[in-house]
């Protein structure tokens, strides 16, 4: 029991009386980052203010994206639906107008989420390419010596072919 009473008082009596790290919007702040980089890194209201004005951007346009599409499907849906439910013996049987708009609603839905969701990884992986350094940003397997170098032929096709 001593013991640990003298930890719990060892741990409390290390940590600062009014931590920093609890003010997050104080004008500039440190916080701590890779070893690669340096020890601490200024991070200015100002880029802050700016990341959340991209990722209200982001999600706007994935919005809307999402809206679209789930228009599109709705009628893309409805009329076969409708006009199987007129039509075929089976679908009047067993889908009445709940079932029907259940079918619509589905796809509408289906249709939102996955169109909102690929807008929002595009414009992520297109924010994260245009702030990555510039090391990072050459995709090539060899990376600039593979433009130099010419395209290896393959065995069966003809020289003229390719």
């Amino acid at each position: 029991m001593a013991s640990s009473s003298s930890w719990k008082h060892q741990a409390t009596a290390s940590q600062p009386a009014n931590p920093s790290h609890l003010t997050l919007f104080t004008e500039p702040f440190q916080h701590k980052t890779t070893a690669k980089m340096s020890s601490t890194a200024t991070v200015t209201r100002a880029h802050l203010e700016n990341k959340l004005a991209l990722a209200k951007r982001c999600s706007r346009e994935a919005t809307f994206a999402g809206a679209k599409a789930a228009a599109i499907a709705t009628v893309a849906s409805a009329v076969p639906t409708l006009a199987s439910v007129r039509m075929l013996p089976w679908a009047k049987a067993n889908l009445n107008p709940t079932g029907q708009a259940l079918v619509i609603c589905t796809v509408a839905g289906m249709a939102y989420f996955v169109a909102a969701d690929k807008t929002v990884l595009s414009l992520a992986r297109r924010h994260s390419y245009e702030t990555a350094p510039d090391h990072l940003k050459d995709t090539s397997f060899h990376g600039g010596a593979a433009a130099a170098r010419p395209r290896p032929r393959s065995a069966g096709i003809p020289q003229a072919l390719s």
